[in-house]
């Protein structure tokens, strides 16, 4: 089986209750994602322009509550972002991130631990967030044996092609 493997990446720190529609805003929605991408976190404008690949998101309690929006955990994907760490999820966002393959974990006292800028390491399989600024290392709640399936297949889609063989069962073929 192979390793989820380890994220590092500068942190961008976000509070509590960040709802999907500040990373999805329902006016660009259906938009293609360079004309929505100056939209996203749009609370805090210079995320959109500023954050670089594998940068993370740490955030406090409640990360993607609100609308089921596939597109909020997709929106940060496509703008690169490593993974988000909050203290805890919405439910349905949590479930999108994993259906894409877009870490994110449980982390209990990440917010208090890390400010903007502070650099992480973090171990997917270890589920261990290591703070390099401080030397902090805090422990993330683990996935489960299938959410790590999923992740390491690159989504869910490409689990349901592995086990029915291109299609979904029931003769629909399966696109990406």
């Amino acid at each position: 089986m192979s390793a989820l493997g380890v994220v590092r990446g500068r942190v961008w720190a976000f509070g509590d209750d960040v709802d999907t529609d500040v990373m999805a805003p329902w006016s660009v929605i259906t938009r293609p994602f360079e004309e929505r991408r100056s939209q996203v976190l749009h609370t805090r404008p210079e995320f959109a322009r500023d954050v670089r690949p594998g940068d993370l998101i740490v955030a406090g309690r409640n990360w993607g509550c609100g609308s089921s929006r596939e597109q909020a955990p997709e929106n940060l994907q496509l703008l690169g972002v490593g993974a988000v760490l909050a203290e805890s999820f919405g439910r349905i966002y949590f479930r999108n991130a994993i259906a894409i393959a877009f870490p994110n974990l449980v982390c209990p006292g990440i917010a208090a631990g890390v400010r903007d800028g502070d650099e992480l390491e973090v171990d997917l399989d270890a589920a261990t967030v290591h703070n390099l600024r401080t030397g902090t290392v805090l422990r993330a709640q683990p996935y489960t044996a299938e959410m790590a399936e999923i992740i390491r297949a690159g989504g869910l889609l490409e689990v349901l092609r592995r086990r029915f063989g291109g299609d979904d069962g029931l003769g629909v073929r399966l696109r990406r």
